[in-house]
């Protein structure tokens, strides 16, 4: 069977700007391609990127590549690069230009056709605007591809996570969500995992600085390719 024809989509998101999306998905692509599979990373479009000798780079794409070990162009794995730090339909904007679902789709379709697996990362939170009628969310939810959910571990994060859970739930799937703890020290920690546990529903991995991802995830997270059942 080709690459294409089993190849599947996770997408992660998160409950804020700077949540931990990119050090999750860089830890999946990790852990996945220790497990002998050929992945890559996809970050539809970014800001406040970096000029490079080849053109404007995103720090998020450039670490999503490096997790991945995938060879493939660049401006497939990020086909919106954006200067200033500011949204992306905003960045687009001032430029004149508008991001067009179309040209997502087909830098997507070139990484499927080469790969087992695509961890896609997003800009900023689940409803970033791509444009003045269409949401990330939305074109995310158009792929079928189901969602991870990353939640930072603060003050706050009930009713964050609460919230991007409850609208993406009402376009797509959530299929887990991850507790990025960056303070062990977190006042309440147990009492805030145990609130999020009980409201969100969904399967819970919790994302430690150790930069690594659980094992066994493909069968978790990509559960077309398994026969085993899934546990999301």
């Amino acid at each position: 069977m080709s690459a294409a024809a089993k190849s599947q989509t996770l997408f992660v998101t998160g409950t804020d700007t700077d949540a931990g999306k990119t050090y999750v998905a860089s830890a999946l692509l990790r852990r996945l391609r220790s497990e002998g599979l050929k992945v890559c990373g996809y970050k539809p479009l970014a800001s406040g990127c970096i000029e490079t000798p080849e053109g404007l780079r995103s720090e998020d794409a450039l670490a999503l590549i490096a997790a991945s070990g995938s060879t493939a162009a660049y401006q497939d794995v990020n086909p919106y690069a954006y200067g200033p730090a500011i949204a992306p339909h905003l960045a687009a904007a001032e430029l004149g230009e508008r991001i067009e679902p179309e040209r997502l789709r087909v830098a997507h379709a070139r990484l499927t056709a080469t790969h087992q697996g695509v961890v896609a990362e997003g800009a900023g939170g689940w409803l970033t605007p791509l444009g003045p009628d269409l949401l990330l969310g939305e074109w995310v939810a158009a792929q079928a591809w189901p969602v991870l959910l990353v939640v930072e571990l603060k003050l706050g994060c009930l009713n964050h996570a609460l919230l991007t859970a409850e609208a993406i739930r009402r376009r797509t799937r959530l299929a887990g969500w991850v507790a990025n703890l960056r303070d062990p020290a977190m006042p309440w920690l147990q009492g805030n995992l145990d609130s999020l546990e009980s409201h969100l529903g969904a399967p819970l991995w919790v994302q430690r600085r150790e930069g690594e991802a659980p094992g066994g995830l493909w069968p978790r997270l990509f559960p077309a390719l398994e026969a085993e059942p899934s546990l999301l």
